[in-house]
């Protein structure tokens, strides 16, 4: 008589790749076979070597590294950027490389005259020696090409797989696509073959390029589903950026800080939440940088550390401008309370941008954070690769409670397109809106309290002028309509007192 008893967990082995283990649940399921498929340049032998790599470094365990393509010598060159020193760990006796690679003038074997014993026989020789449990093979395209029938190739594929299984080792196999969607493999049947698969796309997007990873199937383990985007860093290697790390557990402060301008902090309702994200939108020259100025000139001023991005002026141009203003922003470097990051939105992509970003925020713990602007960085991204940006930047300063200001411009000079076009409105804890009004052939600044989470604000729009003493906001637009839609008309007194009774009869009405 069999006794059940119950299902078997299938253990998990961490990878050690920043971000993968997450989505994977724990990481790659125990002793089975991981297939990694992606087309050229989508990072599969950086995987498979980061793979043995994490586990060296993070958990003492040996790996072995079998090159179907490239010598061991260019790997060992390739993978030295990432601070991966194989030449040392192969002195050390915890890396070992099959090399099945072709040689020079090596003329190719046809389906038939091609045996895998002697090459399975050599890796098992490498495990045992090394005492492995992390096995990469890069890439299963080219041992396969040697055959002609898919037949042939699935139980090729088979033999390797049972023969890693009975090896005990955790192992990730690499094989060609010719396209980010499509065909799985090239061969059509090695996803059905291996236990676990594992796609890398390096898609071309809107003339941008997107790296994400997806974990198509676990056999029998539960995973995270749909792609997720990743970078890799020079010193580290792959990173994934998954937005499922995100949780809604972020503190609420009732503390209030200062915007820099009293007069907006009496529109805010005693000034902003010191965990607050502040969006700031308006058109090209309504005073979005000058906010920015006076947001970090008033954290500094109650000795705040402040954090400033700026993706479209220089250095210089912007200490020149806050001068200009009556703040010195070089004076607040020097007592430490400012930093400033000038960097050109195309120098990087948005993934690498956010690692960066949460890097330097890390190391000089800011109370406060400012961006300008987010227009900047959303041109060099898809929609959806933006939206992940702003959700992992933001989240990231609330879990840390820092006050955080991004400005936006908007398309049009007299406004009139809404804030939420790009769908950062629904993420940010509060809106001001800078409007231009014209009037009588004068262009006027309007500026107005859109939205201010938890807190009653003022819901007047009020003129603002500048000078070399900064913003100074004054009295609402009374005989004005039309302004935030861009279309602005002045309305005689007696026609807005018509109106304003129309709409009082109209709430008793509803009242009764």
């Amino acid at each position: 008589m069999i006794e059940y008893d119950g299902p078997v967990a299938i253990t998990r082995l961490a990878t050690g790749i920043p971000g993968f283990d997450l989505i994977a649940s724990g990481g790659l399921p125990r002793s089975r076979a991981t297939l990694v498929s992606g087309t050229a340049g989508s990072a599969k032998t950086v995987f498979a070597a980061q793979f043995l790599a994490a586990g060296i470094l993070n958990a003492g365990e040996p790996g072995v590294f079998v090159t179907f393509e490239e010598s061991p010598g260019d790997i060992r060159a390739n993978m030295l950027g990432f601070g991966w020193d194989i030449e040392r760990w192969e002195r050390e006796g915890s890396w070992a490389f099959v090399d099945a690679s072709p040689r020079p003038n090596e003329e190719a074997v046809v389906s038939g005259e091609y045996d895998l014993g002697g090459l399975l026989a050599r890796i098992e020789y490498a495990v045992r020696n090394t005492g492995a449990q992390r096995v990469s093979l890069d890439s299963l395209g080219a041992i396969f090409g040697r055959f002609q029938e898919r037949a042939i190739v699935r139980a090729e594929l088979f033999r390797i797989t049972a023969a890693l299984k009975r090896m005990d080792v955790t192992a990730v196999l690499t094989a060609e696509r010719a396209h980010d969607y499509g065909d799985i493999t090239a061969f059509g049947v090695e996803e059905f073959v291996a236990d676990n698969v594992i796609i890398l796309r390096n898609a071309l997007e809107d003339e941008k390029r997107r790296r994400t990873i997806e974990i198509l199937k676990f056999r029998g383990a539960p995973h995270q589903k749909g792609e997720f985007p990743f970078t890799i860093i020079p010193g580290q290697g792959i990173v994934v950026v998954p937005l499922s790390a995100i949780e809604l557990k972020q503190k609420s402060s009732d503390v209030r800080i200062s915007s820099g301008t009293a007069e907006l902090d009496a529109m805010c309702g005693g000034g902003f939440f010191r965990d607050s994200i502040i969006l700031v939108s308006g058109a090209t020259g309504t005073g979005k940088t000058l906010m920015v100025t006076e947001f970090m000139k008033g954290g500094a001023e109650n000795g705040e550390r402040c954090l400033l991005f700026v993706f479209e002026e220089s250095r210089e141009q912007l200490m020149r401008n806050a001068i200009g203003w009556g703040v010195n922003f070089e004076a607040m470097e020097q007592a430490g309370l400012l930093r400033i990051v000038c960097e050109y939105p195309e120098s990087a992509s948005l993934e690498d941008r956010l690692i960066r970003m949460k890097a330097i925020t890390e190391e000089f713990q800011p109370h406060r954070v400012a961006v300008d602007s987010l227009s900047a960085l959303e041109r060099v991204s898809s929609v959806k690769g933006f939206r992940e940006f702003v959700i992992g930047i933001t989240s990231f300063m609330k879990e840390l409670e820092i006050a955080g200001l991004f400005t936006s411009t908007t398309a049009t000079l007299l406004g009139g397109v809404s804030v939420t076009d790009t769908h950062i409105s629904t993420i940010t804890d509060s809106i001001i809106l800078l409007r231009y009004v014209e009037m009588f052939g004068e262009m006027r600044r309007g500026i107005t309290v859109l939205k201010m989470r938890g807190s009653m604000h003022d819901k007047d729009i009020r003129e603002f002028t500048i000078d070399n003493q900064g913003m100074h906001i004054g009295k609402p637009f009374r005989n004005v309509t039309g302004i935030l839609a861009g279309t602005p008309v002045h309305t005689a007194p007696a026609e807005l007192e018509r109106l304003g009774g129309l709409f009082q009869n109209e709430r008793g009405a509803d009242g009764d």
